[in-house]
């Protein structure tokens, strides 16, 4: 077979998509008329519940009567409020990423030997098997680097003496063996990028075991290696706030899907990554990223709250951002009066010695968190309680870092990887069952048509795109 892309004409695409709109069409009113939930959401948007966990627990409403009534946000991980947890290791001056990787994976505070054994571990396990980045991270540099994490993990799988094996002690070890090395594989993907796609030079620095994980991934990816305790300390609160987030959000149910069907981790893990990815997840962080960037360029003076208000109504409009109407980073399924991880992110902000542009950046992030439930209500001649998320903020602070954009979304997956393996974990110990929803056929039936008798479709010329229908 030619290794060569496959070219279509252009008549035969638009042929294609005349089919695919034909045939693909369901109308909205189906889901009500079956009473299907779509996005696996309840008419008040509130989520179906699919499971039971022990890992996390993620609070922004309660229900009184049937009706939703909105709180402050709260994460709680294995019951311990992520804001105590932040806030203890920062009165002991300490890391606390590890420690959230051991309540996460076996549900306790560790002791200080425990954490100092396990931390030990992770630092231990960062090398990559030999001969693995030359042969899948440099020989097959990737635009985007969560696509280099999904297939590298999935790589892993080849360097795995014992891959199928869903014991305990088996899912243990490979769960280490992911939280050590993702970050190591990141750094390998982000220097091969720069090298591939920007002309840059690659720094391929020599990994210092000693070190906590977020001081690691601050020492390889910078040319210089160099980072100060502050920094890493911001960095290993992001990891902290991101580590995990209930079963019910996309990548995380995605890993406990394919983890029912009895596959092996790296299977599991690599979709957990790929759903990560969506702009509608993960990837959020490079949409607020860009809408900022375009507020930045096109607002006066973007520490006006009415200026910012003004684009801000282009943008629900769709005459500006990127034409969804959406303001990235407002609103969240879960959280209503505020996202608890926004919050942290704010509050070290606040504490940060910005500079002079970061600083109106903060001013315009603060401008965008207040300014859009108002706009949004003279707009949409309604209220809806929203708040900022976690996407709002987090850029800021990799800014601040001195991160690059292409490492925003993977430094989320690899703070997300201890949360991933414990719903593996939970999923595979306690729910013995596939997960299998079923789904609604509204197709009719059809009588089978000999092939000299079908009518030709439709031509070229008359297939209009979807987004260009009025």
């Amino acid at each position: 077979m030619s290794s060569e892309v496959l070219k279509i004409d252009h008549d035969a695409l638009l042929t294609l998509c005349s089919e695919i709109e034909k045939n693909y069409r369901i109308d909205f009113e189906d889901y009500d008329r079956f009473n299907v939930k779509r996005g696996l959401r309840n008419a008040d948007g509130t989520g179906v519940m699919a499971g039971i966990t022990k890992i996390c627990s993620v609070e922004g409403y309660y229900i009184s009567d049937g009706e939703r009534i909105p709180k402050p946000g709260k994460l709680s991980y294995r019951g311990y409020d992520i804001k105590d947890i932040i806030e203890n290791c920062e009165k002991e001056n300490r890391f606390g990423y590890e420690e959230v990787c051991w309540l996460l994976l076996f549900g306790s505070l560790p002791t200080r030997a425990q954490l100092e054994m396990f931390s030990s571990s992770i630092r231990n396990a960062r090398e990559l098997p030999e001969d693995f980045v030359e042969d899948m991270i440099m020989k097959a540099p990737s635009p985007n680097i969560m696509n280099k994490l999904s297939r590298s993990v999935l790589s892993l799988y080849s360097y795995d003496p014992d891959p199928d094996n869903i014991e305990v002690e088996n899912l243990i070890r490979q769960s280490l063996r992911l939280i050590s090395q993702l970050p190591t594989i990141m750094s390998y993907a982000y220097q091969v990028k720069r090298k591939k796609y920007y002309n840059k030079s690659m720094y391929i620095h020599p990994l210092d075991l000693t070190q906590s994980t977020a001081q690691s991934i601050l020492r390889t990816i910078r040319n210089d290696r160099k980072f100060t305790d502050e920094e890493a300390k911001l960095l290993d609160k992001c990891l902290m706030i991101h580590a995990e987030h209930s079963g019910g959000n996309n990548s995380s149910f995605a890993t406990r899907v394919l983890s029912s069907s009895g596959t092996d981790t790296y299977a599991a893990i690599s979709a957990g990554i790929g759903s990560l990815k969506g702009p509608k997840h993960g990837g959020a962080n490079i949409k607020v990223h860009e809408m900022v960037e375009e507020m930045e360029k096109n607002i006066a003076d973007v520490t006006n709250e009415n200026q910012v208000a003004d684009y801000i109504a282009k943008i629900i409009n769709r005459q500006a951002g990127d034409g969804t109407g959406l303001v990235y980073g407002m609103g969240h399924a879960v959280y209503t009066l505020s996202d608890p991880r926004a919050e942290v992110l704010k509050q070290q902000l606040e504490k940060c010695d910005l500079g002079e542009e970061l600083s109106k950046r903060f001013a315009l992030l603060k401008n965008i968190e207040k300014m859009t439930p108002v706009v949004f209500k003279q707009q949409k001649k309604h209220s809806k309680i929203m708040c900022a998320n976690v996407d709002l903020y987090s850029g800021l602070v990799y800014d601040f870092l001195k991160i690059p954009c292409d490492l925003f979304t993977p430094l989320f997956a690899i703070a997300r990887m201890p949360g991933w393996c414990a719903h593996r974990i939970e999923e595979i110990i306690t729910s013995k069952k596939i997960i299998r929803p079923a789904y609604k056929s509204v197709s009719l039936s059809n009588v089978y048509v000999p092939i000299d008798e079908r009518k030709e479709p439709v031509s070229p010329k008359e297939y209009i795109p979807t987004e260009e229908r009025v």
